[in-house]
């Protein structure tokens, strides 16, 4: 399943942050980030649980970037 999100990034090197952030998140199968539509695309695992695995990448974004969003 594969999902798109806004997002709120001030940079181009915060969005490939959170990109790398994002792809090494369990139940992540690959995600992209366009900086500039602010977009987030999000494949899923199999089985994986779409909204426990966005929360889980949200906080794994704001580790590397605290005053990124990602508006589920």
């Amino acid at each position: 399943m594969k999902k798109t999100y806004k997002i709120e990034v001030d940079c181009a090197n915060c969005a490939n942050k959170m990109e790398l952030a994002a792809q090494k998140t369990e139940g992540v199968k690959s995600a992209t980030v366009n900086f500039m539509t602010l977009k987030m695309a999000v494949e899923f695992e199999d089985g994986a649980d779409a909204s426990a695995v966005m929360k889980q990448v949200l906080k794994n974004c704001k580790k590397v970037e605290d005053d990124c969003e990602i508006y589920l």
